[in-house]
């Protein structure tokens, strides 16, 4: 009997009478997943399991949640400006009124996020 042989791209290694899959961790990367990226995880899981599935058998998992959350972030901020600047919300404000300034950043940090959730992380 051989000592290990490779099938389907998998090594197997003999234990005894049986060949047990030779699998290891891809790569000792160090992920920065942040809050959209989680909760892409979870959609996911939840909505699409083959997807998963796949990106866990090929070690892309995490790098893939990386990447959305990042894009995600970026998008966001990116929104945040572009509403701000269509409606009006400047420095001047700000130190004019602050509490005005601050209701209004959060109206447009809570619609950048609704368009993101659609557009991105929940798709």
């Amino acid at each position: 009997m051989k000592k290990k042989f490779i099938e389907n791209g998998i090594e197997y290694v003999r234990n005894g009478d049986y060949y047990i899959p030779n699998l290891t961790v891809p790569d000792d990367k160090v992920y920065n997943i942040g809050r959209y990226g989680r909760l892409h995880s979870i959609f996911i899981k939840e909505n699409r399991p083959a997807f998963y599935s796949m990106k866990m058998l090929n070690g892309t998992w995490l790098a893939y949640l990386e990447e959305i959350d990042t894009s995600a972030m970026e998008m966001v901020d990116r929104l945040i400006k572009d509403m701000a600047v269509k409606q009006g919300i400047t420095e001047k404000l700000k130190a004019k009124d602050q509490m005005a300034w601050v209701g209004a950043m959060n109206n447009i940090r809570h619609s950048a996020e609704e368009i993101l959730y659609k557009d991105l992380l929940f798709r």
